[in-house]
Parts: C-alpha cells; sequence; structure tokens
C-alpha cells in the first residue's frame, strides 16, 4: 500500500518505527488523536503486524515518502541505516535511542543533513533544557551522571563469568562500569540513552562522566546528574517504574515522545 504525503501546512504525518514498548503507546496515542496537529500515518516493523497496528505497515522506503516526520523507537540500528536517508529525502526524523550519536562520524552526518531536520527526545532524563542554556556560559567544569537499574536489565554479551557471577549474586549495588558517555552508550546500547543525551545537551561526549550501576533492590529505575562549573551547581535526581514489557527502558520514555511530538505539531503551552 502507498500513502501519499500531503503538504507539512496541515496535520503531521506521523511514522512510527518499531512496534514495541514504545512504538504502541506513541502509535496508539496518536491513532486515538490525542496529540493535536500530528497523526499517525504507517508504522513500520521487520516483523508482520496484522491488525495490531492501527494503522498500514508499510516498508521503510514507503513510509519515507508517506510522511512528514519519522518517529525511531526501535533502537540504535535503525538510526545508523536509515537516519541520513530519512533526513535527505525532506523527512524529519525525531530520534529516541540518542546512544547511536555517539558515533561521531554518525552524528557529524546527521547534523549535517537535509532538508529534513533531526530531533532527539530527552527520554527517561530531564533537566536537560537547563544544562542546554547553561552552556551559553560555557564548558562545565564537572558532569556526571549514576545510573542504577535492576542486574538483569544490565547483562550483556561482552560481560566475563566475573562479572556476571558479581551481578547475579549481588545483595547490593554493584559498579558495572565506569567511562565517559562515549563508552558506556556503545556497550549498553539499550539501556544507556540517558548518558548520550546528557552529553547531547552538554556538547561533549568526553565531558560526561558516566556510572552504571546494577542493584538487586533496583526497583526504579534511578538516574542522577551532577553539573557544576564557574556559574552554578545542579542536581537532578529521577526514579522511574521499568516497562513491565522491556524492563530495559523505563514507563515514561513513549511518554517523553509524545510531549516532543506535541511540540514539533506546534501545539500551544509547550515547555521549549
Amino acid at each position: 500500500m502507498t500513502v501519499t504525503r500531503t503538504p507539512k501546512a496541515g496535520t503531521l504525518k506521523v511514522g512510527i518505527v518499531g512496534w514495541g514498548a514504545i512504538g504502541r503507546v506513541v502509535g496508539t496515542a496518536l491513532a486515538q488523536q490525542e496529540v493535536q496537529g500530528a497523526e499517525l500515518t504507517c508504522v513500520v516493523d521487520n516483523r508482520p503486524l496484522g491488525d495490531a497496528a492501527p494503522a498500514p505497515q508499510l516498508p521503510f522506503e514507503e513510509a519515507i515518502a508517506a510522511c512528514d516526520l519519522i518517529v525511531e523507537a526501535a533502537g540504535q540500528g535503525v538510526v545508523r541505516e536509515w537516519g541520513e536517508r530519512v533526513l535527505t529525502s525532506g523527512t524529519d526524523l525525531l530520534v529516541a535511542s540518542t546512544g547511536a550519536l555517539t558515533d561521531d562520524e554518525l552524528a557529524e552526518r546527521l547534523l549535517a543533513a537535509g532538508p529534513g531536520r533531526i530531533s532527539f527526545t530527552g527520554g527517561a532524563v530531564g533537566g536537560l533544557d537547563l544544562l542546554q542554556a547553561v552552556r551559553s556560559f560555557g564548558p562545565l567544569d564537572e558532569v556526571c551522571l549514576t545510573t542504577t537499574k535492576l542486574p538483569s536489565t544490565l547483562e550483556q554479551p561482552w560481560m566475563d563469568e566475573e562479572l556476571l557471577a558479581r551481578m547475579r549474586s549481588a545483595t547490593g549495588p554493584v559498579e558495572v562500569m565506569a567511562g565517559s558517555a562515549r563508552e558506556v552508550p556503545v556497550k549498553f546500547p539499550k539501556s544507556t540513552n540517558v548518558a548520550a543525551s546528557v552529553a547531547l545537551a552538554v556538547g561533549d561526549l568526553d565531558a560526561v562522566r558516566v556510572r552504571v550501576v546494577a542493584d538487586p533492590a533496583a526497583v526504579l529505575t534511578r538516574h542522577v546528574v551532577e553539573a557544576s562549573g564557574p556559574h552554578g551547581a545542579y542536581r537532578f535526581e529521577m526514579a522511574h517504574r521499568p516497562d513491565p514489557g522491556n524492563p530495559a527502558t523505563s514507563q515514561v520514555v513513549p511518554y517523553a515522545v509524545l510531549r516532543s511530538l506535541a511540540a514539533l505539531a506546534g501545539r500551544s503551552g509547550q515547555i521549549l
């Protein structure tokens, strides 16, 4: 099925890539007309969805042609493979998997591509607007992010048996990895987009120091951002319930995407 794109002067035609924990919530809200000025035009997924999706399921190329805006809700690989093609076609792109932007070459290409525009959702972390504003004064002296999650959500194929054993037998917090916002999201592609989002706000991947902590008592996923400089000191702490269908992401993430969509669609009353 081919859907013809209509001019951007009207309702924003939106395509969702990924019908998982994030995409289902976002797509359903769009289909129910809960975002003023935006509507769900199609869904892209590598599985046949049948009647599970409330809009036509299209191949990616057809979705790009049919939509004003593509929402990435399927992981960093989609951004790497399709991001530039979406933008050069003239379609806008909203990225949820900000961890893909830790690849400097990819980030440079995406930010330079057009005429489509690229935007990023803050996802599970707050305070990014303030950090972006603070950049106007100059670089921050220190930016630290500590992310704490259940051990099972942090297990990765690269981990050795010793680390896995420590995580699985832990009775308290265990530091899994420490590094920069350039290094950590690569190692945890589904769990640490927050680190890349903070770095995007600060404007420097290497300036953000990240600690990933596994805690068997972490019923809530916790992110603590601490930043300081000659112009002030800032601390933001978030504690979210994990999504029951995908504990690697927080329940709030699709609603952060919807808020971003509302702002892009021009709904009044948004904090920008």
